[in-house]
C-alpha cells in the first residue's frame, strides 16, 4: 500500500479521519455510479441517487452534515495544534559509525547473539548475510533464487526466517550454515519481520502488524497501528525493543515506537538529518530501512537501502 503526501493540515486530517472512513465506506459500494454523478451529465446525479437505498442516503447525508459541522467547529482551533494523543517526538544521537555495503538494498537487519545479520532485496540480488559490524563485510551469505525479492529477516531459537515480497513465500534456515530447512506460504506481501520471543511479527506495507505462529506460520492476530487515533500506513522494517515494536515508515524519514498491545504509536523519531548525511556521502542512498537491537549490550543500530554507513544510536526517552 502506498500513499502520497497530503499537504492539508495534519491536525484536520486526524480530526476528520474517522468521519472520512465512514463516508468512504458508503461511497465505496457505489464508486462507479458516484464517478458518473461527479463527471458525466447532470442526469447521472439522479441515476446515482436512485441506486442508493433510502437508508444509505440518510446515512450519507447525516455523515456529510456531521463532517461539515465538525469542520466549522475545528476552524476555531489554532493552526498546527497537535491532537492530545499525538506521539511524542523521539530524539536520537549518533554514538557510533560503521561502514555499510552500498550494494545492500537493506530489507531486514538484526543482532542475534552479538552478531549482525542482514537481508537484502531486489530481484537477482537478494541475499541473506552475516556481516562483520566493524568492517561492513560479509562473513557468510547465500543468494536467493533470482525470481524472489528478499524482504524482512528475524531469528528465533537459532532459526532464521526471511520474507519475500510479491512471491509471498517465507524461507526458514538453520542458523549455523544458512541451510534452507523449510518454506511457508503466506497470504500477504512480505515487508518487515521481527519477533517478540513467541510470535513472528510481520508488516506488509499497510498500517497493520500480523502475528504468526513460528512452527506453522499460522496467522494468530492482526493489530492495526494508529497515530493519534488514525490508522497509519507504509510500515516496513521492524524491530522488537524492550516491549515495543519499532518500525520504519517506507518513503518517509520516520521510525515509529509502537505499543504492540494497543497498536498506538507512542513516539516518533525523524531521521531526516541522518538520511541527508547518507545521501551526501552517496547520492544513490535510498530510504532509511533497517533497525537492529542488541539486547545484551543495549545498543541500537540503524541504516538504509544502499547506505554507505550504519549508525549506532541512542534514542531519547
Amino acid at each position: 500500500m502506498k500513499f502520497s503526501t497530503n499537504k492539508v493540515r495534519k491536525s484536520n486530517i486526524i480530526f476528520y479521519s474517522n468521519i472520512h472512513i465512514q463516508i468512504a465506506t458508503v461511497f465505496s459500494l457505489y464508486h462507479s455510479t458516484l464517478f458518473k454523478a461527479l463527471t458525466a451529465k447532470p442526469a447521472a446525479s439522479a441515476y446515482f441517487c436512485r441506486n442508493l437505498s433510502h437508508r444509505q442516503m440518510k446515512k450519507l447525508f447525516f455523515l456529510a452534515a456531521l463532517f461539515s459541522l465538525t469542520a466549522c467547529k475545528n476552524e476555531d482551533k489554532p493552526a498546527g495544534t497537535p491532537p492530545a494523543n499525538a506521539p511524542k517526538s523521539m530524539s536520537y544521537s549518533i554514538v557510533g559509525t560503521y561502514p555499510h555495503d552500498t550494494s545492500s538494498y537493506t530489507q531486514g537487519l538484526l543482532i542475534y547473539n552479538g552478531e549482525l545479520y542482514e537481508g537484502t532485496g531486489n530481484y537477482g540480488k537478494s541475499k541473506l548475510k552475516k556481516v562483520d559490524l566493524k568492517t561492513g563485510k560479509s562473513q557468510q551469505e547465500i543468494s536467493l533464487d533470482p525470481k524472489f525479492f528478499g524482504e524482512g529477516v528475524t531469528i528465533l531459537n537459532d532459526t532464521i526466517y526471511q520474507l519475500t515480497w510479491k512471491e509471498k513465500t517465507v524461507f526458514v534456515y538453520a542458523l549455523k550454515d544458512f541451510k534452507k530447512i523449510k518454506e511457508f506460504s503466506i497470504d500477504i506481501e512480505g515487508w518487515g519481520l521481527t519477533t517478540d520471543g513467541k510470535s513472528l511479527i510481520a508488516s506488509n506495507g499497510s498500517g497493520d502488524l500480523f502475528y504468526y505462529e513460528p512452527s506453522t506460520f499460522k496467522l494468530t492476530k492482526t493489530q492495526t497501528v494508529t497515530e493519534a487515533g488514525s490508522p497509519t500506513f507504509n510500515l516496513n522494517e521492524l524491530e522488537y525493543i524492550d516491549g515495543f515494536v519499532y518500525a520504519n515508515q517506507y518513503t518517509y524519514p520516520y521510525i515509529f515506537k509502537i505499543n504492540p498491545n494497543t497498536g498506538e504509536i507512542v513516539a516518533k523519531a525523524d531521521l531526516t538529518q541522518m538520511w541527508d548525511r547518507a545521501k551526501a556521502l552517496d547520492p544513490n542512498a535510498e530510504v532509511p530501512n533497517g533497525i537492529a537491537y542488541d539486547p545484551a549490550a543495549k545498543k541500537i543500530y540503524i541504516t538504509g537501502k544502499w547506505w554507505p554507513e550504519l549508525y549506532e544510536v541512542q534514542f531519547g526517552q
